[in-house]
């Protein structure tokens, strides 16, 4: 792949994965609008002590509970030690919410030794090199630039 050749995202836009830190800068607020849309989330406005800011709460805590038994199932049951047979939306979940210094509390619940194995293979596919992997045959080279900036 020429990494200098833009990339034409699912709504038209053109990405380019060297400016890819530049571009993520608001995909918060556009994944917010999407659940939002979707019914997985609604908007309200709460009061932290001198001004109001949006937030987007869960409207069905179900969902919520069925993400993170798969994040749990994808490290500890159904654990493949290659990460690229591991399904390409979970794996990714598992990056973005490392990134977002979440991840500890899907595994909160979990018993100290499954806490701790989960913790390990985690750190396993954090300590992998994206460059590396997206040389692999048959690697998804979008998903790797994609950890790449996450994982910097």
């Amino acid at each position: 792949m020429d990494s200098t050749r833009p990339l034409k995202a699912c709504c038209g836009e053109t990405w380019n994965p060297l400016k890819l830190h530049f571009q993520l800068r608001n995909v918060r607020e556009r994944l917010a609008k999407n659940l939002v849309e979707k019914g997985v989330l609604t908007t309200e406005k709460q009061n932290f002590l001198l001004f109001d800011m949006t937030t987007h709460p869960l409207t069905n805590n179900n969902i919520k509970q069925r993400l993170i038994k798969r994040v749990q199932e994808a490290v500890l049951d159904k654990w493949v030690k290659d990460p690229h047979r591991m399904d390409k939306r979970l794996l990714a979940l598992i990056y973005l919410a490392h990134s977002s210094d979440v991840i500890e509390n899907a595994f909160a619940p979990l018993l100290d030794d499954q806490y701790e194995l989960a913790m390990k293979r985690v750190r396993q596919l954090l300590d992998l090199d994206p460059e590396v992997e997206a040389a692999k045959p048959n690697a998804n080279e979008i998903l790797w630039a994609v950890v790449a900036t996450f994982t910097k």
